[in-house]
């Protein structure tokens, strides 16, 4: 796998990742905006209508005709948060040209499709279509109904509201149900427009391709020449934590089943310390052979599910358990001991060397999928830290046990979350 980035325009970029592993290419793009309360909800509706049609494919029968005129590509597009930024993601997937029955240039078609879809949607009067806004607008009003559907999600996202109150990454990434009424054809495409000219905007080609050929095929689509430079607005990785006393919010629903979700905030850390954070991550609750898997949830029984996952993009770690409501205070109290024995060094060369060969074991499995990659490089990009495969491995590898410890006692408990009936 063979990665390489080019800037197309100011705060324009393009990255192609060359493998032949894959009878596919994987083409994307992704828009990143801060997150705002002001514009959550507007972000989360623009995929949403853009899939509706374009401007010579203004409806979904033609787009998916267009698709199926490609050997059947694959179209998808979303919404992701990633740290105090929400992305807006398209994908198309098409058969790389070297498995054709005949001989044609099916990636120069596939991007400058993907591109129409995304940068030039069905207008009329100067507005999107009603229509699909207020389609879609249901369709949303359902997706944020659903938010309690899923009760183990739904008290990770509580958790994280609650820890994160008044802050970005606290708000819902699909938004608010009391902000879709305001939008209108008019003002959303307005919107589309500002965001279009103002955020982050990474392209990316994965499969046997030419990075010379691909940006030749992107610095000639008209929809790309259309694009202003910008000084691209989006929000780096926020090494400033808060150190404050833990807050424990208890709430009830209609459950069988309890859920606790304990959020840990790291102070500072530094570029090393994110890497020793992974270690850790996988020590505590990471893995199949973690304190939270062997102690809570095997030696002790007390939860259906327990495990730990660590997001670098913004200091912090979830403890995610599904129990019985009655067991909320003994396995708390067991969830802290793993936590403080962590700060006391008491876990063996043995924790260590199984938390890695998990992470390392995960690292190698990155090129086997094509959106691993390129969600492993878009990582990269909105962040300050840029490496190699081979590199990221060679500093899991490094981490020593003291660096885990001094790590350990970096780290607070700030929100304790439990669902219960």
């Amino acid at each position: 796998m063979e990665y390489k980035k080019q800037e197309i325009k100011k705060g324009i970029n393009m990255h192609t990742i060359r493998t032949d592993s894959f009878k596919t290419d994987l083409i994307s793009v992704f828009i990143t905006t801060p997150l705002t309360r002001e514009n959550v909800t507007k972000n989360a509706m623009i995929p949403m209508i853009l899939r509706k049609g374009s401007k010579n494919l203004d409806n979904i029968e033609k787009i998916n005709k267009s698709l199926e005129e490609m050997y059947g590509a694959e179209f998808n597009c979303g919404i992701d948060k990633t740290g105090d930024n929400q992305v807006l993601k398209f994908y198309l997937e098409i058969i790389d040209n070297k498995y054709l029955p005949m001989q044609e240039d099916l990636l120069n078609k596939g991007i400058n499709t993907l591109f129409e879809l995304v940068f030039a949607p069905t207008i009329e009067n100067n507005a999107f279509k009603a229509e699909y806004i207020e389609t879609e607008k249901q369709k949303l009003r359902i997706i944020i109904e659903g938010k309690k559907d899923n009760k183990a999600k739904y008290a990770y996202l509580r958790c994280q509201e609650e820890m994160y109150k008044d802050k970005p990454f606290g708000l819902f990434k699909y938004g608010y149900i009391e902000d879709i009424e305001a939008i209108t054809p008019e003002n959303l495409y307005e919107y589309y427009k500002k965001l279009l000219a103002e955020s982050k905007i990474d392209i990316f080609v994965s499969g046997n391709v030419e990075e010379t050929k691909v940006a030749e095929i992107i610095k000639n689509n008209g929809n790309i020449n259309e694009l202003k430079e910008r000084e691209a607005i989006y929000e780096k990785t926020n090494n400033t934590v808060e150190k404050k006393e833990a807050k424990e919010i208890i709430e009830k629903a209609d459950v069988t089943q309890g859920n606790l979700i304990l959020g840990l905030s790291i102070e500072e850390e530094s570029k090393k310390e994110k890497y020793v954070a992974v270690v850790y991550n996988s020590i505590l609750g990471g893995s199949a052979t973690s304190k939270m898997f062997q102690i809570v949830r095997e030696k002790h029984s007390l939860a259906y599910t327990a495990a730990s996952n660590y997001l670098r993009h913004k200091n912090s770690l979830f403890i995610r358990c599904g129990i019985e409501i009655e067991n909320y205070e003994k396995t708390l109290n067991l969830i802290k001991e793993q936590i403080e024995d962590m700060k006391n060094g008491n876990f063996t060369d043995e924790d260590i060397e199984n938390g890695k060969n998990g992470i390392i074991s995960m690292i190698k499995s990155i090129p086997d999928e094509q959106d691993t990659g390129i969600t492993y490089y878009l990582g990269q990009e909105l962040s300050e830290y840029k490496m190699t495969f081979e590199e990221y491995e060679k500093e899991i590898k490094a981490v020593t046990k003291q660096e885990i410890i001094d790590f350990a006692n970096k780290i607070n408990i700030d929100t304790i979350y439990f669902l219960k009936n």
